[in-house]
């Protein structure tokens, strides 16, 4: 039977609960154990596909076409197993699949009630499709005290019942602050906050004490007396200088190993952690470096673009180069102001994204590198507005836009209403915006003697998608007499997938999102012929 471990958190939000269930899981493996990660999210959205990145951070989109909570990547980077749509769920899914079987009767006339059709709901997902996994980490979002994640932590509570203690652990991830003007950390916080959890049936058996300083063994020993847990098991964690430095911390600090000693289990293999220590000294040791800039409107929320900044990371990585991130909002990118803001990096990237807003500073961009041979990556909307600018300033076609943005266009760019998935035709939706874009993972065929191909040493790739618009094919030929040149397209060949630059020294632009599957052992070829590209212009500039 799989032991299952429950990761919740207290005081203040995004400590790291992400990545320390990512961290443990990576742990186990090593260990030679079979893991699988789950997030249950408390708030009400059905998934985060319709939330304002500012508020949430980055949508990830699974192979199948979920789009999930952003740590979600952090468990695939980190264990590199594919998440499924069973592996995140939220208040709003829970909800809206207990409605809909209370108006259709399946209740039988009973009353509906959070406990115990939501709780049982909750532990359903909690254990479905589980099958040779030794171990099941399950991370519940939020903050431990907020309305929204009562019925999650009631329902963790039964299922520990359920399955007994000898098959169940509940970790809490909580925050140890520095009082500068005192120079003391203080611990009364995690007190209060394990205290609420127990007050709700739950006593965590290990807790993890995020901090900005190291924790001495008088304050450990004070955790340990007021929260009723053994010595052991209050593990600190440093903020690091890299994420991929967690494992080892958290190794240090025998995480994995009180782990092990709670269940009885005896490891079935000895760790080796060689490969994080050489990624970390790798990212952090580099004598190269590359300043790439990515110009987007949400730059001023690090997690918005998470998955793009670690797969930048990867390419990096892979070509031992250390890669330094300038953001750039798109906003507020001018004519006038271009040159001055792009004049220090050897790489420009346009993320995806949704809407009007900071478009025609994308566009400017774009421009700027075709015309100087600065390295360009689009991604999805990056692509979309690539097409723009070439329309625009190639084909000379003033007016061209996206139907996105309104009728009163040429659109070069239009909504993508049906589309073709093996056999199956697909309709998009033009009234609900939640889970109607063409989402997942999608058969690409790649043009023989492109520089796409080469990249890919192959002819056919699988990249996950996530958008409702779709280039349009009919000015291909016009296109591709100006050496733009559509390097991809769908099996069916009706929908553009990559578009390409001759005679530009790397000019590409996928419709789909190559950063979701791209992993610190494994970088995604494209991020690492991008790299390569922009310490090549650099070289040439320096």
């Amino acid at each position: 039977m799989a032991r299952y471990v429950f990761v919740t958190g207290g005081v203040v939000s995004s400590l790291g609960k992400g990545l320390s269930s990512a961290s443990l899981a990576a742990l186990l493996q090593l260990r030679g154990f079979k893991v699988r990660i789950r997030k249950l999210d408390p708030y009400l959205n059905v998934d985060p596909g319709t939330m304002n990145p500012f508020q949430h951070g980055e949508v990830y989109v699974t192979d199948d076409g979920a789009e999930t909570d952003l740590d979600i990547g952090h468990y695939e980077r980190f264990t590199d197993i594919s998440a499924t749509k069973s592996d995140n769920i939220t208040t709003g899914a829970i909800y809206s699949d207990i409605i809909k079987k209370e108006r259709r009767g399946d209740y039988l006339g009973g009353t509906v009630q959070v406990v115990p059709h939501v709780t049982d709901r909750i532990k359903k997902f909690i254990s479905y499709k589980i099958k040779d996994e030794d171990f099941v980490i399950c991370e519940i979002g939020g903050t431990v005290g907020d309305i929204e994640s009562l019925p999650f932590l009631e329902a963790i509570r039964q299922f520990a019942n359920d399955i007994g203690d000898k098959n169940s652990l509940f970790v809490h991830l909580t925050l140890v602050p520095y009082l500068k003007a005192s120079g003391e950390l203080k611990t009364k916080p995690t007190q209060h906050s394990v205290k609420e959890l127990r007050s709700l049936g739950i006593q965590p058996k290990i807790i993890i004490c995020r901090s900005e300083k190291s924790i001495p063994i008088s304050e450990r020993k004070k955790i340990s007396l007021f929260c009723n847990v053994d010595l052991k098991n209050v593990i600190e964690t440093v903020d690091v200088q890299t994420i991929y430095e967690a494992p080892i911390s958290f190794h240090k600090e025998k995480l994995d190993e009180r782990v092990l000693s709670y269940f009885k289990i005896k490891s079935k293999k000895s760790p080796n952690l060689n490969k994080w220590k050489k990624i970390t000294s790798n990212v952090l040791g580099s004598k190269k470096n590359v300043n790439i800039g990515i110009v987007g409107k949400y730059v001023n929320l690090k997690d918005a673009y998470k998955s793009l900044d670690e797969a930048l990371t990867h390419g990096g990585i892979s070509n031992n180069v250390k890669v330094n991130l300038t953001r750039i909002d798109s906003e507020n990118l001018k004519i006038g102001n271009l040159k001055n803001l792009l004049k220090d990096v050897s790489g420009i990237l346009i993320p995806g994204g949704f809407g009007k807003r900071g478009s025609e500073g994308k566009i400017a961009a774009i421009k700027y590198a075709r015309l100087n041979n600065i390295p360009f990556f689009g991604i999805c909307f990056g692509m979309q507005m690539a097409i723009i600018e070439a329309a625009r300033n190639l084909l000379n076609i003033k007016n061209a836009s996206t139907s996105e943005f309104g009728n009163n266009c040429t659109p070069v760019v239009g909504l993508l209403e049906e589309w073709h998935k093996g056999k199956k035709l697909i309709k998009g939706s033009n009234r609900n915006l939640g889970g109607t874009m063409r989402l997942g993972l999608y058969d690409a065929l790649l043009k023989k003697n492109s520089l796409i191909s080469k990249i890919y040493s192959t002819s056919k790739i699988k990249e996950r998608h996530r958008h409702r618009y779709e280039v349009n094919l009919k000015y291909r030929n016009e296109f591709e007499k100006k050496g733009l040149i559509f390097s991809a397209l769908s099996p069916d060949g009706l929908l553009p997938e990559i578009i390409e630059l001759n005679n530009h020294p790397w000019f590409v632009g996928v419709q789909f999102h190559p950063e979701f599957k791209s992993r610190p052992f494994t970088p995604h070829p494209l991020f690492s012929s991008f790299i390569k590209a922009a310490e090549k212009r650099k070289g040439k500039n320096s």
